[in-house]
């Protein structure tokens, strides 16, 4: 039996390996998840905002989706479904091709209690950095559970969010305007919380409470 849009997925993967492009024209970092039920999580975040947030809205990313045609926007990431149980052909080509096609650093979430794409596309796209994110709190051991000389770091149950930015972190050691995109994040956040402690401070807290309840 053959599955045509793995094979073609994997024969295009094998192809943008050998393209040679220059850095700014490839994405920088990809994400995969192993459903795309997890896509509301990983992406998005639902209620929780998540990695396409943290890129896209924050860090002034692109998705790249056209590896032929780069959008305008230096940083980009891409997206991809590769379930380790159900493709594991395409997991392992996407792992190893990785590298060759310009990628930085991936982020690889799963659920379930046998979450295991992002420790085999760690373990194969070594020693590319890669990023884990259980996608459900069951999927925390599994995500987390790799031996001695296979590293993975990981992030909290659902929070893409965070593995976005920590992949900005290992951008920023090459890239300064990574960093200052960064930095200039975590001053938003830190001139955030003065000003909610300085309105709860001198409305006291009857008052603030009241307003906030109306927002």
């Amino acid at each position: 039996m053959t599955a045509p849009a793995v094979d073609d997925l994997i024969d295009r993967l094998h192809e943008e390996a050998t393209a040679d492009r220059p850095d700014e024209e490839t994405p920088d970092v990809g994400i995969v998840m192993g459903s795309d039920s997890d896509l509301e999580t990983m992406m998005t975040g639902g209620r929780r905002r998540g990695a396409y947030d943290a890129f896209v809205d924050e860090l002034g990313f692109a998705e790249q989706t056209d590896y032929e045609n780069p959008p305008a926007e230096r940083f980009t990431f891409e997206t991809y479904v590769t379930s380790a149980h159900r493709t594991p052909d395409l997991m392992t080509a996407y792992a190893e091709t990785a590298e060759d096609r310009g990628l930085e650093i991936i982020i690889a979430g799963a659920g379930g209690k046998s979450a295991d794409l992002p420790n085999m596309t760690a373990s194969i796209a070594y020693p590319l950095p890669v990023i884990g994110v259980p996608v459900q709190e069951k999927s925390v051991d599994s995500v987390i559970g790799m031996p001695t000389g296979a590293p993975l770091v990981a992030v909290d149950a659902g929070k893409s969010f965070n593995a976005a930015l920590s992949a900005a972190q290992i951008l920023a050691r090459r890239h300064d305007e990574v960093r200052e995109r960064l930095v200039d994040y975590h001053e938003g956040l830190r001139e955030s919380v003065g000003s909610v402690s300085r309105e709860l401070h001198d409305e006291g807290t009857p008052a603030f409470r009241d307003r906030r309840g109306d927002q």
